[in-house]
């Protein structure tokens, strides 16, 4: 949050001093620490104690209509998250356009974007996000990870930013 607001402030500096030399860069950082806020809050919003299980609600019907049953969803969720070469995330997506929920990577999350899709649940798999338990076993983290995702926030996110409207 602290390089977004930074890169707030150098942009809107440059701006009323008419200075746009550094236009792409504050552009890069812009999409590097906002991506970052967006994916990290995600994140912490929706995993916690006492959670896992197969998802349940609005959500956990998509997910059957789009995936054909958790178990699938899964399988692709877990290896496009343990696929992602170097830092990352593995992002389960609504994609507007198609009304599906979708599986996407994100390794440079700057960069890796879908316009118009709206992230609900991600996999943190940059080593920060695990090395401490699990050292350099990503496979396993992920493994566990479906344990500790709150379906109900999950589902409160998708109720609230995918389907109004």
């Amino acid at each position: 949050m602290n390089g977004l607001n930074a890169t707030i402030e150098k942009a809107r500096k440059s701006f009323e001093d008419g200075d746009f030399s550094a236009i792409k860069a504050l552009s890069r950082d812009l999409a590097f620490n906002g991506s970052g806020v967006v994916l990290h809050w995600i994140y912490f919003e929706t995993i916690g104690p006492n959670a896992g299980g197969p998802p349940a609600g609005k959500v956990g019907e998509q997910i059957k209509k789009d995936f054909g049953s958790f178990e699938t969803f899964w399988k692709v969720f877990s290896a496009a998250s343990k696929a992602v070469e170097a830092s990352g995330w593995g992002v389960l997506v609504w994609e507007p356009f198609s009304k599906t929920l979708v599986v996407m990577q994100a390794e440079k999350h700057q960069n890796l974007t879908s316009w118009g899709v709206m992230p609900i649940m991600v996999c943190d798999v940059w080593e920060h996000a695990y090395y401490l338990k699990y050292q350099n076993r990503r496979d396993e983290y992920v493994d566990n990870f479906q344990k500790i995702i709150n379906w109900k926030k999950v589902d409160e996110l998708f109720q609230k930013f995918c389907l109004k409207g």
